[in-house]
């Protein structure tokens, strides 16, 4: 098949001159293009222009977590065989990584070569901003562009509390689009698909957070199961149980994830930084360089909590996902185990000397 017929297949997929010039090695070796849609228990579903491929994966890294074959690869696979084997993936642009529950501190690739990261938030259940901000923090990382989606919006008819709603939100998620959107009545849907018509994006969210729902909307058919929400706690069960990758009637390609009950941060300190964008610029005025923004003196952050200036449950937040980032980068570094051990000492030093200041000009 000539390469001009490859590029007409595979571009409703995300296939441009780039993707064709990094394949150009594997081309020579007679390997077919594709991506990858679908993976399960070692084995993947990956689209060519002939046609989608059932293939074996265990040849790309199987012990490396990281490294392994995941939905949103570019992959060279065998024109044949029995099994059939990807033999390799294209260096990807961006990667959704988490870590895992494992006391072995393994990080977790979701999807690979993602330009929007939707993050579906349920207006069915109370809001919780610390987990928009958690997912926020992972998407940043990947390198996607992060869009939070107010799902069933339809439940909440009064436009007041809904603005309301909407406020806090982009309060938490600065520089990020929020939207709201009803799949059942299709409120929002067109600002969504315009969104997701150009690339690659993937749904993110909790069980319940109506992914399934918003990506049938979005593909114009009942493509994914859909479960009904517990009235009891408006939590949902797991729907989607693998990571699929769809193509999209309006262009572009979606990939919709099971719910995630963990999101854990894996080496996002870039990412929680964005969240937290005013956060790190008001750190700029504080007096020291490396201010935790705890006890110490002169710390503008402190100063903008008390002024009101600045949420007390934002910082809340920040320290949190700061500290969690840092021990999962800690537990794999021990150079920088001991550097924490020994900042946190000299930390401490520095608040109890600005506390006994204080005390003593109380006397």
């Amino acid at each position: 098949m000539s390469s001009t017929s490859v590029s007409s297949a595979l571009a409703p997929y995300g296939w441009d001159d780039a993707w064709a010039g990094e394949f150009a090695p594997y081309d020579a070796e007679g390997l077919l293009p594709g991506r990858v849609i679908r993976v399960d228990r070692g084995q993947c579903d990956v689209v060519t222009a002939g046609g989608t491929l059932r293939a074996d994966t265990a040849f790309v890294t199987p012990h490396d977590p990281l490294r392994v074959v995941c939905t949103g690869d570019w992959v060279a696979v065998e024109p044949g065989g029995n099994p059939r084997y990807v033999r390799a993936y294209l260096p990807r642009r961006t990667a959704f990584v988490r870590s895992t529950s494992s006391k072995r501190s393994e990080g977790q690739i979701l999807a690979a070569n993602v330009d929007h990261a939707v993050v579906a938030v349920s207006l069915a259940v109370e809001l919780d901003l610390g987990r928009v901000e958690r997912f926020l923090a992972l998407a940043w990382e990947s390198g996607a562009q992060p869009v939070v989606v107010l799902t069933k919006a339809d439940l909440v008819p009064d436009a007041v509390t809904r603005a309301h709603l909407v406020q806090d939100v982009e309060s938490s998620a600065p520089g990020v689009p929020v939207v709201t959107v009803s799949a059942r009545d299709g409120d929002g849907l067109d600002v969504l698909a315009a969104v997701t018509a150009g690339g690659t994006s993937v749904l993110l969210g909790q069980s319940g957070a109506g992914k399934s729902t918003l990506a049938n909307a979005l593909l114009g058919e009942d493509v994914m199961g859909v479960r009904a929400t517990r009235d009891v706690d408006g939590k949902g069960r797991h729907t989607t149980t693998t990571r699929n990758l769809l193509a999209l009637p309006g262009g572009g390609v979606l990939i919709d994830t099971p719910g995630l009950r963990g999101v854990g941060l894996w080496d996002a300190g870039t990412g929680v930084g964005q969240v937290f964008a005013e956060i790190e610029e008001l750190a700029e005025g504080c007096r020291f360089h490396d201010c935790a923004h705890e006890n110490e003196p002169g710390c503008a952050v402190l100063d903008a909590v008390e002024s009101g200036a600045l949420p007390q449950r934002r910082l809340d937040s920040y320290r949190k996902l700061l500290r969690e980032n840092q021990y999962i980068v800690a537990k794999t570094d021990a150079r920088l185990r001991a550097e924490i051990r020994k900042d946190w000492k000299r930390k401490g030093a520095i608040g109890r000397a600005a506390m006994e200041a204080k005390r003593g000009r109380l006397r």
